[in-house]
């Protein structure tokens, strides 16, 4: 009886420790992008703009475009390629979640 239940505590303690280092990854890696659209994608400037609050799925495909050449920019085309797919999935998931 007591195997089972030791058995479930013991994997929700490691999701829940695995989603808080989710979260404090997703942080870390949206950091990156204060110093040009701001504090938690908050920008004091219309130019490069804000990312919280916008669709997960335009931050997402805005990067794609960046990476991939097909979005002119002096210098999101080579940030882009410096993260993976799911460090831009994880970015873009922050900022979505953010408060424009």
């Amino acid at each position: 009886m007591l195997r089972p239940l030791s058995t479930a505590l013991l994997l929700a303690s490691a999701l829940s420790a695995h989603a808080q280092e989710t979260a404090g990854t997703a942080r870390l890696l949206a950091a990156t992008c204060a110093s040009c659209h701001g504090t938690e994608g908050r920008s004091s400037t219309p130019e490069p703009g804000s990312l919280a609050g916008r669709r997960a799925a335009d931050i997402v495909a805005a990067m794609q475009a960046f990476r991939d050449g097909k979005r002119p920019a002096t210098v999101m085309q080579q940030l882009a390629r410096g993260y993976s797919a799911g460090e831009v999935e994880r970015m873009a998931a922050f900022f979505a979640a953010q408060k424009p």
